[in-house]
């Protein structure tokens, strides 16, 4: 039994259609990039859409600003903001390719006749809140306090959903208050397990109340590379992901940033199809209708690697479920310093009180030790991906190009 069973909601598997990679683009009908988005088919789309395709929700992609001029995003990508300081808005970046990467799998349409070509997010209809707070391959420190204030940003602009396929192993008090907000403010906080491997809390993935993901590939297996923890919550696909890139072109790569996307999406659905149900209970639909696989019957739940399993979207959205508590399977939000840092806006709007943050560094210093002489360590906040761009920048390794960039 494939994944693709695993996460149906009923019936038979459809088969992976697999075609040769060409650069020249192929007729819609046998569309090469379409063809290979293993995960549509996983979550069987076409019933999915029938019920939900997040009209009417925004989901923040908190990340490295997106490309909304990319064809399968037109029309989907607010304004934003550029926490960096480099422009007012986050949707118009030509580098942005991790953020642009993750919001065609939450909110990709595909372009051509009927649609039928590039790529096809899980919530065609949702509109992506894009907040810049990082620079796509720069391993440079960041700061948490801009991380922070772009949760806070989101859930003031009216993101019900908050994506965030970034992480670190180390616990920032911004970011937990910023976090604790959102929660008290009813957001659907999402975040990456890690991409290290290993039994290690990853933050934010690990603060109370955000859904942790990990992820699997088309047969159901964790990806060896899928942190693994108590408080992972849910699966979802993350290996040879196929998603939007740089230059209106695509790339594919694995990594829970990718099965995170997808998670957010499915959130994204549910707030569309009940717009009355709190986070912990949308959390809930999707816990309760989440599968293991089968040779897993019978494993204590949460699992440290699946958590309660794949998330299965139109089970979620379909299946008669008691709506149960307003917390669901999330701790309650606890009581703390969470004021709100500006004034509610119409989503996507600019923000006139950001000229200080505009102005401000975006590079900060966290003190981890301090020796004799009283030097410190920079903490770095890291997207969590382990993408491979099509045509990636220049390693100092050596590595191997791909080949050329996929076009449509």
């Amino acid at each position: 039994m494939t994944l693709k069973r695993w996460m149906r909601s009923a019936g038979g598997t459809a088969l992976l259609c697999v075609v040769s990679l060409a650069q020249a683009a192929l007729p819609a009908a046998a569309d090469s990039i379409r063809d290979h988005q293993w995960a549509l088919s996983a979550f069987d789309v076409k019933s999915v859409e029938k019920v939900s395709t997040g009209r009417g929700v925004t989901v923040a992609v908190i990340d490295t600003g997106v490309d909304g001029t990319h064809p399968d995003l037109v029309g989907n990508v607010l304004p934003g903001k550029d926490f960096l300081g480099d422009s007012g808005r986050a949707d118009r970046g030509t580098d942005d390719l991790h953020g642009t990467a993750m919001a065609s799998l939450i909110a990709g349409h595909g372009h051509g006749a009927g649609n039928n070509a590039g790529i096809r997010g899980l919530a065609p209809q949702a509109k992506i809140l894009p907040l810049r707070v990082n620079v796509d391959g720069e391993l440079q420190s960041r700061s948490f306090k801009i991380i922070a204030q772009a949760i806070r940003y989101a859930v003031d602009h009216g993101a019900s959903v908050i994506n965030l396929s970034l992480g670190d192993t180390l616990k920032d008090p911004d970011t937990e208050d910023a976090i604790r907000y959102a929660r008290q403010k009813d957001a659907v906080v999402v975040a990456a397990a890690g991409n290290d491997g290993v039994s290690e809390p990853n933050y934010p993935a690990s603060y109370p109340g955000v859904i942790s993901v990990g992820a699997v590939d088309s047969s159901g297996k964790v990806w060896e590379k899928s942190n693994y923890a108590s408080n992972n919550l849910l699966a979802a696909p993350g290996v040879d992901i196929y998603t939007a890139g740089l230059n209106h072109q695509y790339q594919t790569g694995s990594g829970t940033s990718d099965a995170t996307a997808y998670v957010s999406a499915a959130a994204a659905l549910l707030r569309s199809k009940f717009p009355d149900l709190t986070a912990g209970q949308v959390a809930n639909r999707l816990v309760k209708t989440a599968k293991l696989p089968d040779s897993m019957t019978g494993a204590k739940l949460p699992d440290k690697h699946y958590g309660y399993g794949f998330i299965r979207p139109y089970s979620a959205l379909s299946e008669d479920i008691p709506v149960g508590s307003k917390n669901g399977p999330l701790p309650a939000a606890s009581p703390g310093p969470a004021a709100s840092a500006a004034p509610a806006a119409p989503p996507g709007g600019p923000d006139a009180s950001s000229s200080e943050d505009k102005g401000a560094a975006y590079v900060i210093w966290g003190v981890v030790g301090v020796v004799a002489l009283g030097l410190v360590t920079v903490l770095a906040v890291v997207i969590v991906k382990r993408r491979r761009p099509v045509v990636p920048p220049p390693s100092p390794y050596g590595h191997q190009q791909p080949g050329p960039p996929f076009q449509q």
